[in-house]
């Protein structure tokens, strides 16, 4: 049995009175979705952890069947595994999102859907005017007091604290060497219509010697770390404006990508790959335009595919998906299919789009990938699902459990007719919680 995973990003979602107090996937129109339910069998699934943030670095890690508690350290070094940046034993990678702000608030989270080869030129930009070696003196201004008992062991001048790192469209990395995790940030994406300068980044602890050894005199204490960002972000909310790539957004009274905006950092994970884990994984891919989802297909052992016009947006390619999972399919055991476009559709609020995006995942990708399944000569075993919900009302990411559906040949289907939040509360699966899902697809 070969076993393929499609995961709609924040696919699903809440009662929305627009839709007569329908989710948008009981208002869809979804005929193959409604099929592989009604000839499948179906259940929820708790994606996020208690304490975890309902992002899709825990949900989509937790659906691949990993132990958040032992191996979650952010999206930062997820994403450094798949842009390809190789973190060092004292690097702290963080998510760097390209933002707009407008009257000290936040409009959008992804820059006016801010395109790859223009967030090239911002970074390149960032990285001439900010991502300069870090000099004694700056460094004793950053840190305060807490380098004084470590003067003893110079720090070389030419250390280099920050760079950026070009990611994919408006995500993007910062890494600080030294820095510390101990740190409070604020997803812009949950914070749509908020003023930002509260938001801004927080210590855990303000003790003076944490973070800071005499093993490693580099290192930033979660004060410095923080205080270091906020620089950052304000110094970025200087430059980008008067970058040439602002100033047209400007003149045609377009949003500007006009403040970085840093989030969910960590260090080099350690997980083992889906191989080691699951013995009947002995090969598999990963599809999906997001740097994250690379990053985790990446450290779990799995081939990366990436399919020309795939853009994490609505247009994507989903034909172009659809027969990169059939051929990946054809070769290896296990694949994981991811599309974005929900997700981004329910942060901007826009209903008609989230509708659309649904959709099409179902016609332009879950039926090609199904019709060629049935003619393969080894049976496949088809898995449906969100990682979580991003309701277009609320514009952010709300960890309630999420639908899911199993199909093959030969299940025995329960009742449940259609695929949506409300009827798979009733489905044969029943509660499925983190592990337990991929456990119980690769039982099959």
């Amino acid at each position: 049995m070969k076993h393929i995973i499609i995961l709609g990003d924040g696919m699903a979602d809440l009662p929305v009175e627009r839709l007569g107090g329908k989710t948008l996937l009981q208002y869809a129109n979804k005929p193959m979705m409604d099929q592989l339910a009604r000839e499948g069998r179906t259940g929820r699934l708790v994606t996020v952890p208690e304490g975890f943030p309902p992002g899709s670095e825990v949900a989509n890690t937790a659906i691949l069947g990993y132990d958040l508690e032992k191996v979650y350290e952010g999206r930062g070094p997820l994403e450094a595994a798949s842009i390809g940046y190789e973190m060092k034993p004292d690097d702290f990678a963080i998510r760097c999102n390209i933002i707009t702000l407008e009257d000290g608030k936040i409009v959008t989270h992804n820059g006016g859907n801010l395109q790859t080869d223009d967030a090239r030129a911002l970074v390149d930009f960032l990285n001439e005017k900010l991502a300069k070696p870090i000099n004694e003196r700056e460094r004793q201004r950053l840190s305060g007091q807490r380098f004084q008992a470590l003067q003893s062991s110079p720090i070389p001048e030419d250390f280099e604290r920050v760079k950026f790192i070009c990611g994919i469209q408006y995500r993007h990395l910062l890494v600080i060497r030294g820095g510390s995790k101990l740190i409070i940030c604020s997803p812009p994406h949950d914070h749509p219509g908020e003023e930002w300068r509260p938001l801004l980044v927080k210590p855990v602890s303000c003790c003076v010697c944490c973070g800071s050894s005499a093993d490693n005199p580099t290192a930033l204490t979660p004060a410095a770390t923080a205080d270091l960002i906020n620089e950052l972000i304000l110094k970025s909310q200087e430059l980008l404006p008067q970058h040439p790539y602002n100033l047209a957004k400007a003149a045609k009274g377009e949003r500007q990508a006009n403040s970085i905006w840093p989030w969910s950092g960590g260090y080099r994970p350690s997980m083992e790959t889906l191989q080691q884990l699951y013995p009947q994984v002995k090969s598999g891919s990963v599809i999906s335009a997001v740097d994250l989802i690379q990053g985790i297909g990446k450290y779990a052992g799995l081939d990366i595919v990436k399919v020309p016009g795939a853009t994490g947006l609505a247009d994507t390619n989903y034909e172009g998906k659809a027969a990169a999972a059939i051929k990946a399919l054809k070769e290896q055991d296990f694949v994981f299919v991811h599309v974005e476009a929900s997700d981004e559709a329910g942060h901007d609020g826009d209903l008609e789009l989230k509708l659309k995006t649904i959709e099409y995942l179902d016609q332009r990708l879950i039926r090609p990938i199904y019709e060629a399944t049935q003619d393969m000569d080894e049976p496949v075993c088809i898995a449906v699902l969100p990682d979580h919900l991003t309701p277009v009302e609320q514009r952010i990411h709300v960890g309630q459990p999420v639908p899911f559906l199993i199909y093959y040949k030969g299940i025995e289907p329960d009742d449940v007719q259609q695929y949506d939040e409300v009827s798979c509360v009733s489905g044969s699966y029943g509660l499925l919680r983190l592990q337990q899902f991929m456990q119980t697809l690769m039982s099959i």
